[in-house]
């Protein structure tokens, strides 16, 4: 049915039509569906376009993925196993739905079997009527997305990604696949990674959503895992087996589109956009209490969706149509499906500085019938768009997870012009390789991408001249063909790179920026051109690459780029710029600070629009932020490079966000110095300098009950920190009486200390009325002295102390002080205190893991399980303490090592969590893990997560130990019950957002 094209918010209404509402809730009762050609008869389309159903069932089902390849044929994923993995077992699963698995599945061919298969559809006869069918693979199990090239075809297949080899072409895969990467996540199948195609740069592109994660690496090869959560794109190159995060963040990313230039998009699964634009290696906004928070703490901001007003949720994915094929009118529009309100809409882009914001035009296509399902869009050989629906009463999961959901239904529809003429039988790979080169001039995008892809494949050295003569072109689209071209013929290098980077045609330029990203590393002639155009460039996309760039390269190359980009003050309000200027800065703040600093050196740099505007504050918060002593001498020396006041003003602004909500403790002497001479001269700073106003003035704080208790609490750490006897009477006081759990704490610690022989004999009698966190810091503050851990001993002689609430792990460590009432003690009241035999230990974890595969957990009461007791020492979902490692990038999927590391925590010590033990001059014995050290002096994280400075003076002897601060037995008192769903918790994936 062929209509007037709607100019407003036509079909809006059918949102009552449709499976859920926004937030879930049941809509309207679902009519019964229709059938494929009274489906047809319930669409609005407009007079100068045609809408043809080409496929339906039973010849297709549950399309969730469309391709062409170079002989016109349509390749078709059908989800057909979707939404639970054939062979696996639901340990655990969170409201939203994300479920942990009993095992990782096995690739194929040793795979479990499930239903979903890859289709081939052709017009034998090239009039555009899909007669002929052929499945090239089945019995895959979640696979989501396949294109060919290079020899076979790419098989998206969580947690893998495959390569089919089909050398001869017949459509029958050579052998087995090639398994090229694992690690993807499965814990959502309606959002794991999809949407796979090449890039014109010949690397392989595709999404991840937001409800699953990645541990991402070469299949079969020991090397470190690339770990994600949520939402983001990536790519692989199948040459040098390379995978990367391209840029992290958006929406539920389920679509891919990159326009003619290369610029990369995704649709969003919220409202109010038409989704995401992504640049390379930056941040973009995600669900960060739901899907965690963005790999590198030290963003300090985000890129927000293309704006666009307001309009309901959502388009998932969308074409940029670049085809030629439709009406002119048609031509860089968005065409974007909405699942949820059974349309495609139609929207314009218009420029937004460096980025797009859009407008709605029209609704290309609605329908009456709410089980139209569009979910997925792509433009085909000839330029017509090609709609995937899936045919759906419902198309939210948790509808599909409770079975309603039918997978023998589904169809593709083509939206074309009514005079756009089929292109006939076709196959461009038996097209010569000056044919190729010449469709790169095809006004139709994908034939340039296929020739391109063709190009890839055949590495024809041929090629380069045509292709070199191309970069001629006054066209410059043309132009940047070409050069995509030279890049996969082999035919890109630094002479070729030295003329590109000077091409009239700013995205000619863009992309020789980009491509010599790829190896990290550029020479020295290179790296000079890149800062030449750094001073010049007069295209703000094109800075915008310098500074992506800048952050792939060694500092030495990269901030000569950076710092006459900092200078462009007509930069400081894009929409881009700044935050990827600081994120090209901040990559090299860790192993590169030197040069950081070497930059700002340069005085006349400070007064850039740019850098006051955006830099200076994000600079010194990062330093201040990590906490790390020569991170913080790094803060110092800014503030001593600073010009001026005003200058300094910014950079101490920076320095209070890092402490927002933190103690301001630790400092290295000059930095407090520093802090105090520019303006910083609060009490905490004072107190450090040991001023006897300041120590007066910090006691009275600390002794008044109605003071702000976290200026106390800083003001009790420093005096752990400083040699100031005074404050023992009001510590010991706060250990008394005092109803704060965290300055008891705080007190406990820092009268670690003192020698005062007051000290031990008032902990003790205060000690059965402590908290166990409490507790945990009186055992740490009398086991470090001989004295004062006698003492404790015979208090649990006279039965003052249960000797139940002394841990074995504090009670061994009192034998490094070899003393005989000691020992006798020890040996009285606990015997032996040797640990569970190896034996014991795997009989433990044989026990357990049968308790894991006998039922099902629950993550929400494992969540407050694992508060309670791991969370002390452990972060997870940056939840809990830091005295252990942060479990959010653990394998924790791995039930057999996690078991084996909580029973036997000593077996296997990860590298930077060693026990430290050191003896001091003034008789204490102090064990911990070394949170830092320098030449000053040593601090110690204690089990019970408090830290303890120590003076190098002060250091008699330093040894690592071969024990695990973790103690034993941590499991011994749950439930079976509670075992699963501790370890449900521990096994998810991301924040429970509860």
């Amino acid at each position: 049915m062929r209509t007037g094209i709607a100019s407003g918010w036509v079909g809006v209404g059918l949102l009552v039509g449709a499976s859920l509402w926004a937030d879930g809730r049941q809509a309207a009762p679902v009519p019964p569906p229709l059938s494929p050609m009274a489906a047809l008869k319930t669409f609005t389309v407009a007079e100068d376009l045609r809408w043809e159903q080409v496929l339906a069932e039973p010849a297709v089902a549950q399309p969730i993925f469309v391709d062409f390849d170079e002989r016109g044929r349509m390749w078709v994923v059908q989800y057909l196993q979707y939404p639970f993995p054939a062979g696996l077992k639901i340990l655990s699963e969170d409201r939203f739905l994300r479920a942990v698995y009993d095992k990782v599945p096995p690739p194929p061919p040793n795979h479990f079997r499930g239903r979903d298969k890859i289709t081939i559809y052709e017009s034998t006869r090239g009039d555009g009527v899909f007669d002929k069918q052929t499945t090239f693979i089945e019995g895959l199990n979640i696979v989501t997305a396949c294109v060919r090239g290079r020899g076979g075809v790419w098989v998206l297949n969580p947690p893998y990604l495959l390569f089919y080899p089909d050398r001869n072409d017949d459509d029958v895969p050579d052998g087995p696949p090639v398994v090229h990467l694992e690690g993807f996540g499965l814990e959502d199948t309606h959002s794991c990674v999809n949407s796979l195609q090449w890039g014109p740069d010949g690397w392989l592109y595709a999404c991840q959503g937001s409800t699953v994660t990645g541990a991402v690496k070469r299949y079969g090869v020991e090397e470190p895992k690339v770990h994600s959560m949520g939402q983001l794109i990536w790519r692989y190159h199948p040459e040098t087996r390379r995978y990367e995060i391209f840029a992290e963040g958006g929406g539920n990313a389920f679509g891919l589109e990159i326009d003619s230039k290369g610029r990369i998009f995704s649709g969003h699964n919220g409202g109010n956009t038409r989704g995401f634009h992504y640049v390379q290696g930056a941040y973009l906004q995600k669900g960060f209490g739901k899907h965690g928070p963005l790999s590198n703490p030290y963003a300090f901001g985000y890129f927000a969706a293309m704006k666009h007003p307001n309009v309901p949720r959502f388009t998932h994915h969308f074409v940029i149509y670049e085809g030629a094929a439709l009406p002119p009118r048609f031509q860089d529009r968005l065409f974007a499906i909405q699942p949820l309100l059974n349309q495609v809409v139609l929207s314009e882009r218009l420029p937004d500085r460096s980025s797009f914001q859009t407008r709605d035009l029209a609704m290309a296509v609605t329908s009456a019938d709410p089980w139209f399902r569009p979910v997925d869009i792509k433009v085909g050989p000839e330029g017509a768009i090609y709609v995937a629906d899936m045919y759906e009463g419902h198309i939210a999961h948790l509808r599909h997870h409770e079975g309603k959901i039918d997978p023998s239904n589904g169809r593709i529809y083509r939206l074309r012009a009514p005079t756009t003429p089929p292109l006939g039988t076709f196959d461009l790979s038996r097209k010569t390789t000056p044919e190729l080169v010449a469709l790169l001039r095809h006004p139709n995008k994908w034939q340039r991408r296929m020739a391109l892809r063709l190009l890839g494949d055949r590495k024809d050295p041929a090629a380069i001249p045509l292709l070199t003569r191309l970069l001629d072109s006054p066209n410059g689209q043309d132009a940047l063909e070409g050069l995509w071209g030279l890049n996969l013929s082999g035919g890109f290098d630094d002479a070729l790179a030295q003329r590109t980077l000077r091409h009239p045609d700013p995205h000619v330029r863009l992309w020789t920026v980009r491509l010599l990203g790829d190896a990290r590393q550029v020479s020295p002639g290179i790296a000079e051109a890149l800062a030449a155009l750094a001073r010049t460039e007069p295209n703000v996309e094109v800075r915008c690459q310098l500074a992506c760039t800048a952050k792939r390269l060694p500092a030495a190359v990269a901030l000569p780029i950076v710092r006459p980009l900092l200078r462009r003050d007509d930069d400081a309000d894009d929409i881009f710029q700044p935050l990827l200027l600081w994120w090209a800065i901040e990559s090299k703040c860790e192993a590169e600070r030197d040069g950081v600093l070497d930059l700002f050196q340069d005085r006349s740099l400070w007064d850039a629009w740019m850098v006051r505007r955006h830099i200076l504050h994000r600079l010194m918060r990062r330093f201040a932020q990590s906490g790390v002593r020569r991170d913080l001498a790094v803060c110092a020396q800014l503030l001593q490079m600073a010009p001026d006041a005003e200058r300094i003003k910014i950079l101490l602004k920076g320095f209070e966000e890092a402490y927002a909500g933190r103690p301001m403790t630790n400092l290295p002497d000059d930095l407090t110095a520093t802090l105090a001479k520019y303006g910083g001269a609060s009490l905490p700073l004072a107190l450090r300098r040991n001023d006897p106003d300041a120590v007066t003035k910090a006691l009275r704080l600390i002794a008044d009950d109605k003071a702000d208790n976290g200026e106390r609490l800083a003001c009790i750490q420093i005096f752990g920190e400083i040699d100031q006897p005074r404050c023992v009477p009001v510590l010991l006081r706060i250990v008394e009486k005092s109803a704060d759990d965290a300055l008891r704490l705080a007190a406990l610690t820092a009268l670690q200390a003192y020698r005062d022989p007051a000290i031990a004999p008032a902990v003790i009698a205060v000690y059965g009325k402590l908290t166990d966190d409490a507790r945990a810091a009186a055992q740490t503050l009398l086991a470090a002295r001989k004295p004062t851990a006698l003492l404790l001993l015979q208090a649990v002689d006279q039965g003052r102390i249960d000797k139940a609430t002394l841990p074995l792990d504090v009670v061994r460590k009192l034998t490094i002080f070899e003393d005989k009432e000691l020992s006798r003690l020890i040996a009285k009241h606990w015997g032996s205190i040797e640990g569970a035999t190896t034996a014991e230990m795997q009989r433990e974890i044989a026990r357990l893991e049968a308790v894991l595969l006998n039922g099902q957990g629950s993550p929400y009461p494992g969540k407050k399980l694992f508060l309670n007791s791991c969370g002390k020492c452990h972060r997870l979902f940056n939840q809990g303490g830091e005295i252990g490692p942060d479990l959010t990038t653990y394998q924790r999927h791995d039930t057999a090592t996690m078991l084996a590391h909580i029973v036997n925590p000593s077996a296997e010590i990860r590298e930077g969590f060693e026990t430290w033990m050191v003896a001091t001059t003034d008789g204490r014995v102090l064990t911990g893990l070394l949170a830092d050290r320098d030449n000053q002096v040593v601090v110690l994280r204690g089990i019970d997560g408090q830290n303890v400075t120590i003076r190098r003076e002060l250091v008699d002897e330093m040894a690592a130990v071969k024990k695990s601060l973790m103690p034993e037995g941590l499991l011994k008192d749950l439930t079976d019950q509670q075992v699963r769903d501790l370890f449900a918790y521990l096994r998810s994936t991301q924040p429970l957002n509860d």
